[in-house]
């Protein structure tokens, strides 16, 4: 990306550009496993403001393998422009937060699914701790709840719900909230929902069709800490496209969702399935945003062209990087549209779908229809509270 692209992508200055954008992402590619020459990246590089981008993103623990690795392949450079002790030990204290929570993650994540599985209740667990198993340490990906689909009826799944777990008064379309040995936990109906009706509906015909897989795909934890079921990287091109097209209308996506997608698609099994992931992501209305993904990947963190699953969208893919820097961790940081993610209710409602316009000419189809649909589920949230 050029130094005139980069200025696009910040869209005229609606953020203040971090100085050394260029080289973060020439970071990015190193933590991801990229053998590119970083000497001259050493030397410019902002080491806190590395930091700062990496916690904004919910990247501390990838970024700190990363400066692990440069500290043995590049020991000289980094004399001549050292890390500060303080913000080292910080990073490292950081790193070492992250890697226990990923095994406290993992011994619910293990515990959960083995329950469930007793109870004659077949699930996957989503996202989270199966993505940790894609990157090199998976113990450096920041983790968050246990999202766990569970392959039965609505009925069913709230009736075992409030038998096994303390519920609160509030259920949403697609999952319960809950939580187990103090982890966050939501028990998926289906794995997620898109605003415009047509494509949702297909969506869950989809996730009807391809889910007795995705319940018998069983892999093993770190360290002896269980089993569960994950999907497979064919339902996870499609699914967790899905989740960031969804995310980014609801509040925003952030670096670390994009690294996992880049391990997601990074993967040789996809190229012998690209014409028909190609059929079904038009057919489900991703087409464009895949696009745009395909974008961000190649042009932050450097996939090569014959792993994309769709070809680039320069416009559209500098629009959802542009986001992805304002926003941060699920838009935590914007800045912009009024900080919508950090007002009440009513005002978040109204200035949602201010931000969701600025969409329209980009994903009419999903842009105009999420103010009906979330209007819509406010109500049906209403209706079936306990």
């Amino acid at each position: 990306m050029i130094e005139s692209d980069l200025k696009l992508v910040l869209m005229g200055g609606m953020m203040k550009p971090y100085k050394d954008l260029l080289d973060i992402f020439a970071f990015l590619r190193c933590c991801l496993g990229c053998k590119e020459n970083m000497s001259r990246v050493i030397a410019g590089m902002d080491w806190q403001q590395l930091y700062s981008f990496a916690s904004k993103q919910a990247i501390l623990g990838l970024c700190f393998e990363g400066i692990e690795r440069l500290g043995k392949e590049y020991p000289e450079e980094l004399k001549r422009n050292p890390i500060g002790r303080e913000l080292l030990m910080t990073w490292m204290g950081k790193a070492q937060q992250i890697r226990r929570q990923n095994m406290k993650v993992n011994a619910v994540a293990g515990k959960l699914f083995t329950m469930l599985r007793v109870d004659g209740m077949r699930c996957c667990v989503l996202k989270g701790q199966g993505n940790a198993l894609m990157y090199p340490n998976p113990y450096s990906r920041t983790p968050g709840d246990i999202d766990v689909w569970i392959n039965a009826s609505r009925e069913r799944i709230m009736e075992y719900a409030q038998k096994k777990f303390e519920l609160g008064d509030d259920i949403r379309l697609q999952h319960l909230e809950t939580s187990l040995d103090g982890v966050p936990v939501e028990l998926h109906f289906f794995p997620c929902s898109m605003n415009n009706p047509i494509y949702h509906a297909r969506l869950q015909n989809w996730f009807k069709r391809n889910a007795d897989l995705q319940c018998s795909h069983i892999v093993g934890l770190p360290d002896g800490a269980g089993d569960i079921a994950i999907p497979t990287t064919a339902f996870n091109v499609i699914y967790q496209l899905t989740h960031l097209y969804h995310h980014f209308f609801d509040e925003g996506i952030g670096m670390r969702q994009i690294i996992d997608y880049y391990y997601v698609v990074n993967n040789d099994e996809l190229l012998a399935i690209k014409d028909t992931l190609q059929k079904e992501l038009k057919h489900l209305g991703l087409w464009k945003f895949a696009r745009a993904v395909m974008y961000v990947l190649h042009e932050a963190l450097g996939i090569s062209e014959e792993k994309m699953i769709a070809p680039m969208d320069e416009k559209r893919g500098k629009l959802l990087l542009a986001e992805i820097l304002n926003g941060g961790n699920f838009g935590k940081h914007f800045t912009k549209y009024g900080h919508f993610t950090q007002q009440g209710m009513a005002k978040k409602y109204f200035l949602k779908i201010w931000r969701n316009m600025h969409f329209v000419r980009y994903y009419p189809a999903e842009a105009l229809s999420e103010p009906i649909f979330r209007t819509w589920h406010f109500f049906w949230r209403m209706k079936n509270k306990k």
